[in-house]
């Protein structure tokens, strides 16, 4: 009985040492926070906000502060559902919107705001109605940058206070109904078979401007050979009648030679079948009567020999004729 009466005071030591040992566990584990790299946390102390803990190993007062959940620091992107937004021209499209956001503010962001993701979900959805409803289809269609200018402008400082910076904010899709649609893809089709007709025609003229361009460069080069074809025959022609001219008056040619070369030539200048005028120089003339003249002039001295020979005298314009002198 003594020993089981001794063995209870070292039971409950151990006990107590135990449950002394799990305290100072649970205060040590509830002290000590180690924050993630991009990540922040907010503690309150008895109800109210008393710091934010950032990355890495912080210290808390056990029992008395409370962590928060950890915010994300790093740059969002959160695609929201299509959304029905009526345009200038009373039709109904359906865009899509993706928004880039970040965090920079974990108080405001925690008390500011109750839910900053679907603020900002809401926000984007009024802001893209206001601001499409001022635009008809078609510019609604070619505008889309400056729609999501105006998004991000808009997003930007109204999330402002709740901590948050939208970067920005881009038109996934605009779908108009389907009606809209085959009339647009008819549009477009008719569209480009206009700008392939223009095409066609364009490089339809593009090719004759080509081929007339050609065609005139072409005679203009051969005009130019002919030209100088034409030159170097004339000159090859005034070279040749210069050194025949040369030639003739270097051997001192009388009357007999030009009338006797005029009458080569004549055959030549009737050679062509179209020749039905000839036109016979003035110099031609008087060779020819001086020709004529030298042939008549041969032919009577011919005939007065002969006649010289038959009588036995001398022949006119001969010699005399011998005289034998008397026998004594």
């Amino acid at each position: 009985m003594n020993d089981f009466t001794s063995a209870i005071p070292t039971a409950i030591g151990w006990i107590l040492a135990i449950a002394v040992f799990i305290f100072v566990l649970v205060v040590i584990f509830r002290s000590i926070r180690i924050i993630p790299q991009a990540s922040a946390g907010v503690v309150e102390r008895l109800g109210r906000y008393h710091k934010t803990l950032t990355p890495g190993l912080n210290l808390l007062v056990p029992f008395i502060d409370r962590l928060r959940p950890l915010l994300d620091m790093r740059e969002q992107v959160v695609s929201f559902p299509p959304q029905p937004v009526i345009t200038e021209d009373n039709l109904v499209v359906s865009i899509d919107t993706v928004v880039y956001f970040q965090v920079t503010d974990a108080r405001a962001a925690t008390y500011e705001i109750a839910n900053y993701l679907g603020a900002v979900e809401q926000l984007t959805t009024t802001t893209l109605r206001n601001v499409v409803g001022g635009l008809n289809l078609e510019e609604a269609l070619t505008s889309r940058d400056n729609i999501n200018g105006q998004l991000r402008v808009v997003l930007d400082e109204a999330t402002g206070k709740w901590g948050i910076r939208v970067s920005r904010v881009e038109l996934k899709a605009i779908d108009p109904p389907h009606s809209i649609q085959d009339s647009m893809e008819k549009q477009m089709r008719a569209e480009r078979e206009r700008r392939a007709t223009i095409l066609t025609a364009e490089g339809s003229k593009q090719s004759q401007i080509l081929e007339a361009e050609g065609r005139r460069q072409a005679e203009i080069l051969k005009a130019e050979g002919d030209k100088q074809a034409a030159v170097l025959r004339a000159q090859g022609e005034a070279e040749a009648i210069q050194t025949v001219f040369d030639a003739i008056h270097s051997g001192n040619p009388d009357d007999k030679l030009l009338a006797y070369q005029y009458l080569q030539t004549l055959p030549k200048i009737a050679d062509s079948a179209s020749s039905k005028l000839w036109i016979i120089p003035s110099e031609f003339t008087e060779a020819l009567k001086g020709l004529t003249g030298s042939f008549a002039g041969v032919m009577t001295d011919a005939a007065a020999k002969g006649r010289a020979s038959a009588a036995g005298g001398p022949a006119p314009g001969g010699p005399p004729p011998a005289v034998t002198p008397p026998t004594p």
